[in-house]
C-alpha cells in the first residue's frame, strides 16, 4: 500500500515449504518474522533485505529497516499475554511482575535477542495502549485492501 507495488500472496502452511521454495527461487520475496529466518541469513542461505521494524534489530546491525527507504514504514509481529475479562487485578498483577522479572533475566534476554527478537515487558495499561494503536493503524491496511471476513 505505502509502496504502490501490487505483491501476490502465496499462502504456505508455516514457513518451511515457504523458505524451500525462497531458497529454490520458485518465489522472490518472502516476509517473515526474524527469529524464524536469521538462521538462513546467518548460514548465508538468504540475503535478507530490510527488517520491517521500525528500527534496526540489534542482532543484524547491517541490515536496514524499510522505513528507511518507504518513510512511516513498520510493521513488527509481537507476542503477548492475556487474561480472560474480571481477572482480580492482583491476579493480573503477579502476572505482570512475574512475565517481566523473566524478560529482564540476563540468559533469557540474551536468547531471545539472539534470535532476533526484543522483549518488549508493559504494564498492563501500556499493553491495552499498544494493542489499540496495533488495532488502529492496521484496520487501515484492511480497509484499503478490502478484506472482508468471509
Amino acid at each position: 500500500m505505502m509502496a504502490g507495488i501490487n505483491i501476490v500472496n502465496v499462502p504456505y502452511r508455516g514457513p518451511a515449504p515457504a523458505f524451500t521454495d525462497l531458497i529454490s527461487g520458485q518465489v522472490q520475496v518472502m516476509f517473515v518474522a526474524l527469529p524464524a529466518a536469521i538462521g538462513y541469513i546467518r548460514a548465508g542461505e538468504l540475503r535478507a533485505l530490510a527488517v520491517t521494524s521500525a528500527s534496526r534489530s540489534s542482532e543484524l546491525p547491517d541490515l536496514p529497516t524499510v522505513a528507511e527507504f518507504i518513510q512511516g514504514y513498520e510493521a513488527s509481529g509481537w507476542i503477548g499475554i492475556g487474561a480472560p475479562k474480571g481477572t482480580p487485578a492482583a491476579i493480573i498483577d503477579k502476572l505482570n511482575s512475574n512475565i517481566a522479572a523473566g524478560l529482564a533475566d540476563p540468559q533469557l534476554k540474551a536468547r531471545i535477542k539472539g534470535l532476533g527478537a526484543d522483549p518488549m515487558p508493559m504494564t498492563p495499561i501500556e499493553f491495552g495502549a499498544f494493542m489499540g494503536d496495533e488495532t488502529e493503524k492496521w484496520a487501515k491496511v484492511v480497509k484499503f485492501a478490502g478484506i472482508r471476513a468471509e
